[in-house]
């Protein structure tokens, strides 16, 4: 009941929130993470992807983090299917909010698979903070359209001068895509459990780079979240256990 008064549309929270400063903010998110579409251009056309392929996976994909992971695995000269396997697994977090998402906007069925493409984490993040559903809808809008619009154009720009530009390595381009990444993720680790599947996931990717196929450290890497939250269980169990027993000794 709360989260429905959290989401009506109340017009003391529109006063509070006006739809140009929900624009505003989403322009900024949108045309800020836009930009490094032409990074991901460039170093898709540096790992041997062709003009049409690297359009296709913007026009089509459109979740940064895994065009990235992608193009980045090819590049390091790993097989096309564990290359697919990385992007995918980094994709799959997509689906979860847009089961957070589907409460917030609550768009009408028939607009739901043409949402579903903008569902990302800039637009999560940007609609999320929101106060009302109005503002929510809004700010989901406008952020996925101009990231869209821009992510694909900076790609046809990208992939066009990458030849241009010679040595992509030298530039550093290819880290443009996780640096926005982890920009955005780091507010998200608010609690304990978060940041220490964050850190585990660092710690496993980054230690199996020298031992492992290209593409390969970022599918283990996904095992930080069943291992970080098995031992969060079993600390509040044994939280749990022992509490009883403090209490028996306090009387």
């Amino acid at each position: 009941m709360a989260q429905q008064t959290a989401l009506a549309d109340t017009s003391a929270e529109d006063a509070a929130k006006p739809d140009s400063g929900v624009v505003r903010d989403a322009l900024g998110v949108g045309v800020a993470v836009g930009l490094s579409g032409f990074a991901f251009g460039v170093t898709s056309a540096g790992s041997g992807l062709g003009l049409l392929q690297t359009c296709a996976l913007s026009l089509l994909v459109f979740t940064g983090a895994s065009q990235f992971a992608l193009v980045g695995a090819l590049a390091a000269g790993g097989s096309p299917f564990t290359a697919a396997a990385g992007a995918f697994f980094l994709g799959v977090r997509n689906a979860f909010y847009g089961l957070r998402l589907s409460q917030v906007l609550a768009v009408p069925r028939a607009v739901r698979p043409f949402a579903a493409q903008w569902v990302i984490d800039e637009t999560t993040a940007v609609t999320l903070a929101q106060p009302t559903r109005r503002a929510a809808r809004i700010g989901f809008t406008v952020t996925g359209l101009s990231l869209y619009l821009l992510w694909n154009l900076t790609t046809l720009l990208g992939a066009l001068g990458a030849k241009a530009i010679g040595d992509t390595d030298a530039w550093g381009l290819d880290a443009a895509g996780p640096a926005v990444f982890l920009a955005l993720l780091a507010p998200m680790l608010k609690t304990r459990t978060e940041r220490a599947v964050a850190g585990l996931a660092v710690l496993l990717g980054l230690g199996l780079l020298p031992v492992l196929p290209a593409g390969v450290p970022v599918l283990v890497a996904a095992l930080a979240a069943p291992v970080a939250l098995f031992a969060e269980g079993r600390r509040i169990g044994r939280t749990r256990r022992t509490a009883p027993d403090a209490a028996e000794e306090d009387r």
